[in-house]
């Protein structure tokens, strides 16, 4: 129960330092909706999704207007793709008639974004999986809302180089069919390793089949609460620092855990989880940048970087696991390039370039988030980039991601424009030497010695 103080916080928090409940996502399991034709799963798909999810929209406009949360996007996350048309699905074409389902369906329910287009294939592809992700270029550029992903690996199986080497060309192929629009169908696509199976954000968010039928699964913000009460602790000592940010992740959390209970006894669907990542916008003053600064950085990406960023990582999820006892997803922080004010003048001015943001994935909570890079970058750099990022994840038991947009027609220093939540990014350099005689070896990278624990 929330006592008058708390309320008075919240208000604040929503007023002054631009607390919001990122999204509310509901989680819909279409296992059963496989079928002998591929028309007849996407009228099953149609139909589930457009049933279960048809109050979603209403209800989390009711909850906003009821508690005063601003509550910024409603979602949904389906079982992965490619096994519910593993087997109708006889061609790539087959799937892209299923993301045209999901496109429909979501656009029907009024949500604004749906994932889970996407293959696990951390150990090796089967054929429909292989077939989905050949689709990718197709079906992103066909859709407006589906967002997909690919789990190329993770601590218990490797790394599948196969799909690594293969998703190379397909993010090539994905920005030149989206190239009128700065290659936008790379922004609605994450290679993943170690993807959680309950991940409300987009675009790798899925529903994983350990989940239930349907979950309601909450993803909760508030770099700008941080910021704001970092203000507080200048010039005070690191043990004054860590209470400071994990009270206040402690505060975030609430608000998060009142909204997902509130739509789980409103829409008559299991809570499952909330996802405390610090997850930042273009705004002036919602930036995680803002907040590493405000712990002592001149700059992101000076000496220090990923110190700060690793604690602060561990005093949000120490702050967050004691408000909910379902925390999930990915909770952390974000460290997205064009979502972020002060990371994209950090990446204008070269402060913050791709070898130190790789560095700092290894205490965030994601990968490499939204990095626009120059549009001719070969596929077998793109591969090389997510095989690195793939080997943090395994080694390090962590879930890490590569979401970057190579920008057709564009180079270093010219700016891509995504709009909305996606924001602006300035085109950063990466290393173009040749990695094209590893990533085109083939076969596997097995897991490390770690994985046999059990």
């Amino acid at each position: 129960m929330l006592n008058i103080m708390e309320v008075h916080e919240t208000n604040k928090m929503i007023e002054q330092e631009k607390l919001d409940v990122r999204t509310i996502t509901m989680g819909i399991s279409l296992l059963d909706c496989a079928a002998d034709s591929v028309d007849e799963v996407c009228e099953n798909i149609y139909n589930k999704i457009t049933t279960y999810a048809k109050d979603l929209v209403s209800t989390g406009k009711a909850i906003e207007r009821d508690y005063g949360i601003p509550i910024v996007n409603k979602r949904i996350t389906v079982t992965p793709i490619s096994l519910v048309g593993a087997s109708s699905c006889k061609s790539s074409e087959d799937f892209v008639k299923i993301a045209h389902a999901l496109d429909r369906a979501a656009k029907k329910v009024g949500v604004d974004l749906i994932g889970g287009y996407s293959a696990l294939v951390s150990k090796s592809m089967t054929p429909a999986e292989e077939m989905l992700i050949r689709s990718l270029p197709q079906a992103l550029s066909e859709t407006d809302i589906v967002c997909s992903s690919v789990n190329v690996g993770s601590t218990k199986t490797g790394i599948d180089m196969n799909s690594v080497e293969l998703l190379g060309h397909i993010i090539k192929d994905i920005a030149h069919a989206t190239a009128d629009n700065d290659s936008y169908g790379c922004v609605k696509f994450v290679a993943f390793c170690n993807a959680p199976d309950d991940n409300p954000f987009m675009a790798g968010g899925f529903h994983g089949v350990t989940e239930g039928d349907a979950v309601i699964n909450v993803g909760v913000s508030g770099p700008g609460v941080v910021s704001r009460a970092l203000d507080e602790a200048k010039g005070k000592d690191f043990e004054f620092l860590c209470e400071t940010i994990k009270r206040t992740a402690f505060k975030i959390t609430r608000v998060g855990q009142l909204v997902a209970q509130e739509a789980s006894r409103r829409l008559g669907i299991p809570f499952g989880i909330i996802d405390l990542s610090l997850a930042p916008t273009p705004a002036v003053g919602d930036s995680v940048g803002e907040v590493l600064e405000k712990i002592g950085l001149e700059q992101v990406g000076a000496p220090g970087t990923t110190a700060a960023l690793a604690m602060l990582n561990d005093q949000v999820k120490k702050g967050g696991i004691m408000a909910s006892s379902y925390v999930g997803g990915l909770s952390g922080a974000f460290i997205p390039v064009s979502e972020d004010k002060n990371m994209i003048d950090a990446a204008t001015n070269g402060c913050l370039k791709i070898e130190k943001l790789e560095a700092m994935t290894c205490v965030c909570s994601v990968g490499l988030d939204m990095i626009a890079i120059p549009g001719d970058t070969t596929a077998s750099t793109i591969s090389g980039i997510i095989a690195d990022e793939a080997a943090i994840g395994m080694v390090n038991q962590k879930t890490t991601a590569v979401r970057v947009i190579p920008v057709e027609g564009k180079g270093v220093g010219e700016m891509a424009n995504f709009g909305g939540l996606m924001g602006y990014a300035p085109i950063i350099p990466v290393n173009q030497t040749s990695c094209e005689a590893f990533v085109t070896r083939g076969g596997r990278i097995p897991a490390p010695i770690h994985s046999f624990k059990n």
